[in-house]
């Protein structure tokens, strides 16, 4: 635990900048050096914009489902042995109701997984989760257009139904002697609470991430101290700088010796410094007023989930429930910051323009090198 905090509070607080190298320097250990700020950098954003507020709760509903939620039900709706029509349709739509990402939905997935579901609709439910959750597909729809926003929920659930149904296939034998193995378990005791109290808790558990994660589409408008201004999308956002996708084009004015003016056009990603910027506000929108009192209510939820559990759980629950969010966290958490800090570093070492040259288009072949890359990371 201690580890895991140090390595949490290092990745917050730690002061980066964009390296500056003189000329003469190694090309390649600039890049190096440069590709490991960079792993930094987006480690760092991650553990301010979706550790405490995304990561943790799942954690936490994650040691929740399996130490509260009744076996027999999730066996009797994914279950291997359940109507694979019931299974699979379950799977694919649950995640509607959840704004959860790839992330998140790592520990909810392991949490029914445990307790009984399915290796196929698990897997359903993994893959199609983050993809349907309403607000993710609303802001499709507005972003990209209704066509785009359908072809996103209708996509979500096909394929989401196809690997399961592939990793059911693929691991059949497996499966099989796990099924085998889950009916031969005795009983499970009787339930210490009525089902009606642990959908309640869960509810408030999932309503307090669905609120902490509530997302911001991230348009600004932003002001410099040269009185300029413009439009942008906040990509990231870091202890020092602000990472910005342009709407509009912009002339930026470099100080040095001899003024340098650079022109970036919609659609450009610049890194401004924040002690260059005067105001960066939001683009209003019924969106960002709930994202202005998430915590409020977010607040509320987990207030809720407090009185609930001092009033229905004992001390065994208590203990089984920190218990089990433990061991999901020993397993995830590694592999979270791990994989997040590769990304950025082997982000940072591909040119732009290679990277646009293998998929930017939609040839069979650049959607195949996508998908391929999207599995590895």
């Amino acid at each position: 635990m201690a580890a895991f905090v140090a390595v949490f509070l290092v990745a917050y607080f730690l002061p980066l900048t964009t390296p500056q190298f003189p000329p003469g320097t190694d090309p390649l250990a600039a890049r190096v050096t440069r590709g490991l700020v960079e792993a930094f950098l987006l480690l760092q954003w991650y553990a301010r914009n979706h550790t405490l507020a995304c990561v943790v709760p799942a954690l936490f509903i994650a040691g929740a489902i399996t130490t509260f939620l009744s076996k027999e039900s999730v066996l009797r709706h994914l279950g291997p042995q359940a109507n694979r029509w019931v299974a699979y349709s379950v799977a694919s739509v649950s995640g509607i109701v959840l704004a959860v990402c790839s992330c998140s939905v790592l520990p909810m997935f392991a949490g029914i997984y445990q307790v009984g579901a399915g290796l196929g609709p698990a897997t359903c439910f993994l893959y199609a989760g983050p993809a349907i959750n309403v607000l993710a597909v609303f802001l499709t729809a507005r972003v990209l257009g209704f066509q785009l926003g359908l072809a996103r929920v209708v996509g979500a659930v096909v394929f989401g139904i196809g690997i399961g149904l592939l990793m059911e296939l693929f691991f059949r034998e497996s499966e099989s002697r796990r099924t085998q193995t889950t009916m031969q378990l005795p009983d499970p005791p009787a339930a210490k609470r009525p089902l009606w109290q642990s959908a309640v808790l869960l509810a408030a558990m999932l309503a307090f991430l669905v609120f902490s994660d509530w997302f911001n589409p991230g348009d600004k408008h932003v002001r410099l101290v040269d009185g300029s201004t413009f439009d942008a999308t906040l990509e990231h956002e870091t202890r020092t700088a602000y990472d910005l996708r342009l709407k509009d084009s912009w002339r930026e004015r470099r100080p040095g010796s001899s003024e340098t003016v650079v022109n970036h056009a919609p659609g450009d990603v610049v890194r401004i410094e924040k002690r260059m910027v005067t105001s960066i506000e939001d683009v209003e929108t019924w969106v960002t007023d709930i994202y202005h009192i998430r915590w409020g209510l977010a607040g509320t939820m987990g207030v809720l989930v407090v009185l609930m559990s001092f009033r229905w759980l004992d001390r065994s629950d208590f203990h089984e429930w920190i218990a089990n969010t433990w061991t999901f966290a020993k397993l995830l958490i590694p592999l979270l910051f791990g994989g997040v800090f590769a990304v950025g570093f082997i982000g940072s070492l591909l040119p732009e323009r290679s990277i646009a040259a293998l998929v930017g288009s939609n040839r069979l072949f650049s959607n195949f090198l996508a998908s391929v890359v999207g599995c590895l990371f």
